[in-house]
């Protein structure tokens, strides 16, 4: 049985974040999915990346909700 590379503790993962400002992480040698972006810099062991995430991604809604709400609050 393999495990996946997103479960191994010795991987090396980078951040990325895509249009609507969602982070995930991701195995610095896999090709980055088309729609994502590597946050410049952010590189190192799972728990590195992941408290980087925890730390920036602090609002979990996508950025086009975001600019809907607040163009509603302005109409409001």
């Amino acid at each position: 049985m393999s495990t996946s590379c997103f479960d191994r503790e010795d991987e090396v993962f980078i951040v990325l974040i895509n249009h609507e400002d969602q982070y995930s992480i991701w195995p610095h040698w896999k090709a980055v999915p088309q729609g994502w972006t590597a946050v410049e810099g952010i590189k190192g062991d799972k728990k590195t990346v992941t408290e980087f995430v925890d730390k920036t991604w602090t609002d979990m809604r996508p950025l086009s909700l975001r600019r809907w709400m607040d163009e509603q609050a302005r109409v409001a």
